[in-house]
């Protein structure tokens, strides 16, 4: 199989998973500065690309987080981290899925893993994966419980901004609504401001 149809393939399979959505100037600006092309990535790794490429397409790898308007494949500069740690692409999922104690979730997020969709973290592990999803439940039980402090709300919410990109205007569309940084950070940030710290004399 040709590397153009190779591209073709992967093309189509991350829009059946993202839906077939436009990218704006802006949106490759973001992508570009938070992203790699995954042919100039494979050319620093040693890799080949059309391997990597047919990996992503046999679901032993993850799709590139973005299809960038001129139909560059964009993928985190740390693609190939994981299945180093784990000893390799073959060893990757069950490494991966052994960070649940429950293998239907960790089934399900080894396939969310696949999707590419993990943009909503800077670098993406089981434990960064984990993380993320305990701090949206605690910040959740926070802002419902009037007796939380509200230092312990902040530090939350910072810790997830730590945590997060600032995700782009494409990812809204994707998605189908705000993203988590809307809603768990801004939009928390909004509602409970800080107070403000008085002025020194």
């Amino acid at each position: 199989m040709s590397q153009t149809d190779l591209k073709q393939q992967l093309a189509q399979r991350f829009r059946e998973v993202n839906g077939n959505h436009p990218m704006t100037d802006a949106d490759d600006a973001y992508v570009s500065a938070q992203f790699v092309v995954l042919e100039e990535l494979c050319a620093v790794r040693g890799r080949d690309a059309d391997a990597v490429r047919r990996l992503m397409l046999d679901g032993r790898l993850p799709l590139p987080g973005y299809l960038r308007s001129d139909g560059a494949e964009m993928v985190p500069a740390d693609l190939f981290a994981l299945a180093d740690e784990a000893g390799g692409v073959g060893l990757l999922e069950a490494w991966f899925t052994a960070h649940w104690a429950d293998p239907v979730a960790g089934k399900a997020e080894w396939d969310a893993y696949l999707s590419g969709q993990y943009v909503c973290l800077h670098a993406v592990t089981p434990a960064t994966i984990r993380r993320k999803d305990q701090l949206t439940a605690a910040i959740g039980t926070a802002i419902d419980d009037p007796d939380a402090p509200a230092a312990h709300l902040h530090a939350l919410v910072d810790e997830l901004d730590a945590l997060e990109p600032a995700f782009t205007a494409y990812d809204r569309l994707r998605f189908g609504g705000p993203t988590s940084r809307d809603t768990c950070i801004d939009a928390i940030r909004a509602r409970f401001p800080r107070p403000e710290r008085p002025g020194r004399r």
